[in-house]
């Protein structure tokens, strides 16, 4: 008998609906599984987003009052999608209502609010599921299993980046992503969190870092309320504002294992249109993936031949979750698949009432780099990661 476990979303914006079309899609994609997930309210500031999340999308109510979705009786998870700043009062108050909660990373604005949350819900025992997604493409899956088991020998370095041209266009709209009162912290946050998850997943955690930062755009045409979004753009002349947190940043880090590693992120770089990749080089071999290229991985492993070099592994059923969405090899999955695939497990543990991972507990783990990095940025000095965890 399957688990029904009743969806309240807050924010209603481009992850809001990714979300909410993956709960929708996960009983066809998921057969067999312990859940069924049921879209009970979703809150938005915005009337049409309210109107397309009932007329379209089959929610039983939505509201401009995001209280209502925690407090609401018959919801079990709470999938928090809001600006970056408003995170941490809505998990809060979820966690004290009782109810599961995922959230999109970094789960705070700031270190500090990440910390919190993760401690209000690890008090009130709810399970927490953070949107680190990228853990979850099948063959970043199969990358940690050739890592963990000895394939390419001793990891002695990471080179981990992330660089988006979201930002790149000097007319783009300054939405909440680019002020530090509603998004927090910038590239950092946004994209570098993905990178430093990645490592930490696939290589092991962070000792210290030595980081720099800077912004390449200092102001951007004001918003009109409701409409556009970060990939949004204004015209030549319109009123401006000031950005207020950081378009790059980039570290030197060592690793606990004693490896080296570099991470960069950028939004405002053109050319690299989604690149959030990884490479990993061993004492044996190496292994590279690319975002832009989601269904390849290129491997290394050399032989005895004369033909020893990198060579591209293409995503297909056998690897793992694949085959939910396409049979046989080469026939792609896409950024989507990532979120159903996230979201399955995350219902999957709810439903089973067991751990999941990447949790809340790994999102401290992420802004306590953050916070070393920050640090280092405004030192010049190379800083240790300290556990920010509340004891």
């Amino acid at each position: 008998m399957r688990t029904d476990i009743g969806v309240g979303v807050v924010g209603f914006g481009w992850m809001g609906q990714a979300h909410s079309r993956s709960l929708l899609r996960a009983p066809t994609l998921f057969r067999g599984s312990a859940y069924r997930p049921r879209l009970v309210v979703c809150a938005d500031s915005d009337p049409d987003r309210r109107e397309q999340a009932t007329g379209d999308f089959g929610f039983s109510e939505a509201t401009e009052d995001w209280r209502k979705v925690v407090a609401h009786p018959d919801v079990r998870a709470v999938w928090v999608t809001a600006p970056n700043m408003l995170h941490v009062e809505v998990v809060s108050a979820a966690a004290a209502a009782g109810k599961a909660v995922f959230c999109e990373k970094p789960v705070g604005g700031t270190p500090a609010q990440t910390v919190r949350a993760e401690a209000a819900c690890r008090a009130a025992g709810v399970r927490t599921g953070v949107g680190y997604n990228y853990r979850w493409a099948p063959l970043v899956q199969y990358a940690q299993r050739l890592i963990s088991a000895g394939a390419i020998g001793e990891v002695v370095h990471y080179r981990g980046s992330f660089f988006s041209m979201y930002g790149a266009d000097p007319l783009g709209l300054l939405s909440w992503r680019f002020l530090v009162e509603q998004g927090g912290h910038g590239a950092s946050s946004d994209l570098l969190s993905h990178t430093v998850d990645l490592a930490t997943f696939l290589v092991g955690p962070v000792a210290r870092v030595l980081a720099t930062t800077a912004t390449f755009i200092a102001d951007r045409p004001l918003p009109r309320p409701g409409a556009g979004t970060h990939y949004s753009r204004g015209a030549p002349g319109d009123p401006t504002g000031a950005v207020t947190n950081e378009d790059y940043i980039g570290a030197l880090a060592e690793l606990e294992s004693g490896a080296r590693a570099t991470f960069e992120a950028c939004r405002t770089f053109t050319g690299p249109e989604s690149q959030n990749a990884f490479t990993v080089y061993g004492t044996k071999g190496g292994i590279s993936w690319n975002l832009e290229e989601l269904n390849e991985l290129q491997v290394y492993l050399p032989g005895a031949d004369l033909h020893a070099g990198w060579t591209t592994v293409h995503g297909g059923d056998r690897f793992p979750y694949h085959g939910a969405f396409a049979p046989g090899d080469a026939n792609g999955i896409g950024f989507e698949d990532l979120i159903a695939i996230e979201d399955h497990e995350f219902c999957s543990a709810v439903a089973d009432d067991r751990p999941f991972h990447p949790g809340f507990d790994d999102a401290v783990r992420f802004v306590s780099v953050q916070d070393a990095l920050l640090r280092s940025a405004a030192s010049g000095s190379w800083q240790d990661v300290i556990d920010l965890t509340e004891r």
